[in-house]
């Protein structure tokens, strides 16, 4: 196999950390909608845990796709 080839393959595979971190901001915002909809008056305690969880799961994201440009350009 080529370097090249296996450069492309090692960056397919590091940027299936982008489909983990849109499954998990996609559960996150999902279950504080949920939430916020059975006890409103909770809602504004939990938004601070929301945007936490949101930029722990965007940065997993970002770590691969950094990763998958290491790899290809690196």
């Amino acid at each position: 196999m080529e370097l090249q080839a296996a450069k492309m393959i090692g960056a397919g595979l590091a940027c299936s950390a982008l489909i983990g971190a849109g499954v998990g901001i996609g559960n996150i915002f999902g279950s504080y909608l949920s939430g916020a909809m059975r006890n409103p008056s909770a809602a504004p305690g939990q938004f601070t845990n929301l945007l936490i969880g949101f930029a722990l799961a965007e940065a997993t994201g970002l770590f691969g796709l950094l990763i998958a440009l290491i790899i290809l350009y690196g």
